[in-house]
């Protein structure tokens, strides 16, 4: 026990010294009393979980130290590219990584850059069991029962933690999601399993279905998340058609103020696909499919559906990328064309081409019955941009501009498809595009024109609006869709 006590208390020292002078809070460390404790209950736990192993107390110091220390420079490097830091959902995402390594920076695993810190760390853990003596007591029953009961509870803690009483305890701590400010105050391993209990309590209250006037809305809803979609002259890029398009042809468009900068794609996808703030999700607002798994009232997709439209998912990947074909089911969506209805689409670098993808939009468009609801997610242009992406250029900013060129033909090419579509039918079409997030490159750091991106709004045969620029949120932008459904805007607070 000597032993356990004075390599725990050394492990807890350095890794609140790490924090201290070098974790990734933006402000001083708070060591008030509470704060201080909750911050060494984080690491203690992250020293029990290791120890249940291997039960040798030194090699879970070792390993808890060096856990922060990851915990740490992950979250810096995160911090440097998406504006903020490490998130108890990033790690609901860590199983994407070796299926879909090529959306990451991080090489694969037999990359030697990984594999060889991986046999060294191996072959080290295994020389530290031979040297140091496990604690475990020598009698068989003390054993056994130690061997079990340390495991059970730290599984028992994980059960309570989302449930009363220590649900009301932890939520005391943590009473409303503050990152930044957490962070500060009790650090980082504290903060991710705080979040993760709060997650997992729910709680939230979920909006009832918006009632929406009687009467037909327009034939055909489009509705396009265009992936990393800005402007490019914002970003020193050569002029876009399809933007003169945006001032001069669609009845609405500006600034679209999203969650999220450079990544978490669903934020801005369940924004719109819900209305809902991200404010009003609670602790589920750093990742709303994992909070909810889409079975949200509010949908867009289920209010067309309830009102005889036919609701169609359209995204050239792969069907568990984001669990989105199990979330856009629960959204509402009856019929999906994922990645493998695109095999034999043409790419443009690793992900299927923006102007194909457009192609294939208006052909199901033409194949389907009206009314229809269509929600698209491009692809072309997610990262990585990184070298051997495009033949002969290397440059990510140069190689995203090759892209965005793309994307703005195809919003060109939808807008004279869909404005034939109408003509040719005789029908009311509503076409939205908008951008999820700004790119994560080196020019566009977090932030980037205050965490905008674009949007417009096209209306078919109907006589043509005045254009009008507006600049809204996601969610804003989402409730304003409803009225598209309905021959009158819908009766929905503004909140919800």
């Amino acid at each position: 026990m000597t032993t356990f006590l004075i390599a725990t208390g050394l492990a807890l020292a350095v890794c609140l010294a790490l924090e201290v002078f070098a974790g990734d809070s933006i402000t001083r460390a708070s060591l008030a009393p509470r704060d201080l404790g909750l911050r060494l209950l984080g690491y203690l736990l992250i020293l029990l979980f290791w120890f249940e192993f291997s039960w040798r107390p030194w090699l879970a110091g070792l390993t808890c130290v060096i856990t922060v220390a990851i915990l740490i420079v992950v979250s810096r490097a995160k911090r440097s590219v998406i504006g903020e830091p490490l998130l108890f959902s990033d790690f609901a995402l860590l199983p994407q990584v070796p299926r879909h390594p090529q959306l990451y920076y991080i090489p694969p695993l037999w990359d030697p850059r990984i594999s060889v810190p991986v046999l060294l760390t191996a072959a080290f853990t295994a020389l530290w069991y031979w040297i140091e003596p496990s604690v475990l007591p020598a009698a068989t029953v003390p054993r056994v029962l130690a061997m079990l009961g340390l495991p059970l509870a730290l599984w028992l803690l994980v059960k309570a933690a989302p449930r009363p009483p220590l649900a009301r305890l932890i939520a005391r701590w943590f009473p409303e999601p503050d990152l930044e400010a957490d962070v500060t105050r009790v650090g980082l391993p504290a903060s991710l399993l705080g979040y993760t209990a709060r997650a997992m309590a729910g709680g939230v209250p979920v909006p009832a279905a918006p009632a929406l006037p009687e009467g037909p809305g327009d034939d055909v809803v489009v509705v396009i998340q265009l992936e990393s979609f800005v402007d490019p002259e914002r970003l020193g890029g050569a002029k876009l058609p399809a933007m003169d398009l945006f001032r001069t042809r669609a009845a609405q468009y500006g600034r679209l103020r999203v969650p999220a900068h450079g990544a978490y794609t669903m934020r801005s996808e369940h924004a719109v696909l819900t209305g809902r703030p991200s404010e009003s999700l609670g602790f589920g607002r750093y990742d709303p499919y994992t909070s909810r798994s889409g079975d949200e009232p509010t949908s867009l997709a289920r209010l067309a559906g309830s009102r005889g439209y036919g609701t169609l998912f359209l995204h050239p990947f792969h069907r568990d990328f984001f669990r989105r074909a199990r979330v856009m089911e629960a959204f509402g969506f009856a019929d999906l064309v994922m990645g493998e209805a695109f095999a034999e689409a043409p790419r443009v670098g690793p992900y299927v081409g923006d102007v194909a993808l457009g192609a294939r939009l208006l052909a199901e468009v033409r194949a389907r019955r009206a009314p229809l609801f269509l929600f698209c997610v491009t692809m072309e242009n997610h990262g990585p941009w990184k070298p051997g992406r495009l033949p002969g250029i290397d440059d990510p900013q140069a190689q995203y501009l090759h892209h965005v060129a793309n994307t703005g033909r195809m919003v060109e090419d939808l807008v004279a498809g869909l404005d034939a579509v109408a003509r040719e039918r005789g029908q009311t079409i509503t076409l939205c595009v908008f951008g999820d997030h700004a790119p994560s490159l080196p020019s566009c750091k977090p932030g980037f024109g205050g965490r905008t991106t674009e949007y417009a709004l096209f209306r078919f045969g109907r006589p043509q609006a005045v254009p009008r620029r507006a600049d809204v949120a996601a969610d804003e932008l989402g409730r304003a869709l409803r009225g598209a459904l309905a021959t009158a805007p819908a009766d929905i607070a503004a909140g919800t």
